[in-house]
C-alpha cells in the first residue's frame, strides 16, 4: 500500500511540476502583484525613473499584473542588490532598479557584494548615463583646472555609489582635489546641503538626474555643471568639458572600467533562477514600455532620456566588465579602500 501511495505521490508531484512549467506568463501574472523595488529614496532620480516605468509597464506584461513600488534604501542600492540575489522571490514577481555601479561592485569591493552580477537577469535600461560635476553658483570652482588646484567639498552616500567612487578615483587618476563628505541619504539630501552652504557640489551624478530634479536651479545659476566624466560629451552639454585621459595604460584601463558603469544607465534586473519565459516576458514588456506614447510624453515632461538598452546588451556589458585586467582592478581597489581618509 505504501509503495502505491509513494508512486502516486511522485506521479502527482511530477504532474504538478509539468503543469507549473507549462503555465504561460499570461496565466502566471494575471491577478498578481509585481513588486518593483527601487534602491534609492523617494524623490531621487532613480525613484522618479522607477515610478515612471511602474505607471506604464503593467499594461505591457502578459496578464497585466499590478505594479507596486517599494523603496529599499541602503549603500547606494547595494543592499537591494544583495537582497535580490539572496532572498527575493525567484518566481517572477520581483523586479529591481539598482545603481549603475552594482555590476562593478563584486570586483571593487567583494566583501560588501554578496552576488555575482552575471547571474542576475538583466531586464533593460532607459538610456546610457553621463555623469557630471555640479557645483553651487557660489562655489569658486568654474573649470576642471579649478577642481585640480582647489579643494572642492562634495557630498556622497558611501562606497559603491558613483557620487563617492568617481570623485575618489578622479582624485587619484585625474588630479582632482575633491573632499568627500559621505553619509548623505541620496542626492536630494545632498542638493539641500549645497543650498545650505554645507557642501560646494556633487561629483558623479547623472545628467538625467540633474535635469529631472534640479533644472530650474541650473537655469537660474544656483547650480553650475562644470565637468563631464566619460569619453564623449552629452549632446546637451557641448560646452562642458571632459576630463583628460590618463597616460598610464593601467590607469587608463581603470578609468575605462569606471566609465563603463555609465553605459548601464538606470538598470532593471530580476533575481537569478527566475524562469526564462517570465524574464523574456518582462524584457519584452520593458522594451514595449520604452516605446509607449504615454511614457514618452511623461519622460519629455520630466526631461527623462529614452535611448533604451536591452537586457541582452546588459548581459554582454557585464561579461566584459568582469573580464577587466586584474592590474586595473587592483589599482581601483587600492584607491577605493574603505580605510582611505574620508570625512
Amino acid at each position: 500500500m505504501f509503495k502505491n501511495v509513494a508512486i502516486g505521490w511522485i506521479a502527482g508531484a511530477l504532474s504538478l511540476s509539468h503543469a507549473l512549467a507549462a503555465e504561460s506568463p499570461e496565466d502566471f501574472y494575471r491577478g498578481k502583484h509585481l513588486q518593483l523595488r527601487v534602491g534609492f529614496p523617494p524623490g531621487s532620480g532613480y525613484d522618479l525613473a522607477g515610478r515612471l516605468v511602474a505607471r506604464h509597464i503593467g499594461q505591457h506584461i502578459p496578464g497585466n499584473p499590478t505594479v507596486v513600488v517599494q523603496n529599499v534604501v541602503g549603500a547606494g542600492s547595494l543592499s537591494l542588490a544583495n537582497q535580490m540575489y539572496r532572498t527575493a522571490p525567484r518566481d517572477g514577481t520581483a523586479l529591481a532598479l539598482v545603481s549603475n555601479a552594482v555590476a562593478a561592485t563584486p570586483l571593487l569591493s567583494p566583501g560588501t557584494a554578496q552576488f555575482d552580477p552575471r547571474q542576475f537577469k538583466w531586464i533593460g535600461s532607459n538610456a546610457p548615463e553621463i555623469d557630471v560635476v555640479v557645483v553651487s553658483g557660489q562655489s569658486p570652482h568654474r573649470t576642471i583646472k579649478d577642481l585640480q588646484s582647489q579643494t572642492a567639498i562634495v557630498g556622497a552616500s558611501g562606497l559603491g555609489g558613483a557620487i563617492f567612487d568617481l570623485p575618489q578615483i578622479s582624485n587619484a587618476l585625474l588630479g582632482t582635489k575633491f573632499q568627500i563628505i559621505a553619509g548623505y541619504d541620496g542626492a536630494a539630501k545632498i542638493f539641500l546641503a549645497i543650498q545650505r552652504g554645507e557642501l560646494q557640489g556633487l561629483a558623479g551624478i547623472g545628467w538625467s538626474s540633474v535635469k529631472a530634479s534640479q533644472m530650474n536651479e541650473v537655469k537660474s545659476g544656483q547650480l553650475r555643471v562644470i565637468a563631464q566624466f566619460g569619453w564623449k560629451k552629452h549632446p546637451e552639454l557641448p560646452d562642458v568639458p571632459l576630463f583628460d585621459k590618463p597616460e598610464n595604460e593601467t590607469d587608463l584601463q581603470a578609468v575605462r572600467f569606471m566609465y563603463a558603469r555609465m553605459q548601464y544607465g538606470r538598470p532593471f534586473l530580476m533575481p537569478p533562477d527566475t524562469a526564462l519565459e517570465r524574464v523574456q516576458a518582462i524584457r519584452q514588456a520593458f522594451a514595449a514600455t520604452m516605446k509607449d506614447a504615454g511614457l514618452r510624453a511623461e519622460a519629455e515632461r520630466f526631461e527623462f532620456e529614452i535611448d533604451p538598452i536591452t537586457g541582452e546588451e546588459l548581459d554582454d556589458l557585464t561579461q566584459e566588465l568582469m573580464a577587466t585586467p586584474p592590474a586595473a582592478v587592483a589599482r581601483l581597489r587600492a584607491i577605493l579602500d574603505p580605510s582611505a581618509q574620508v570625512k
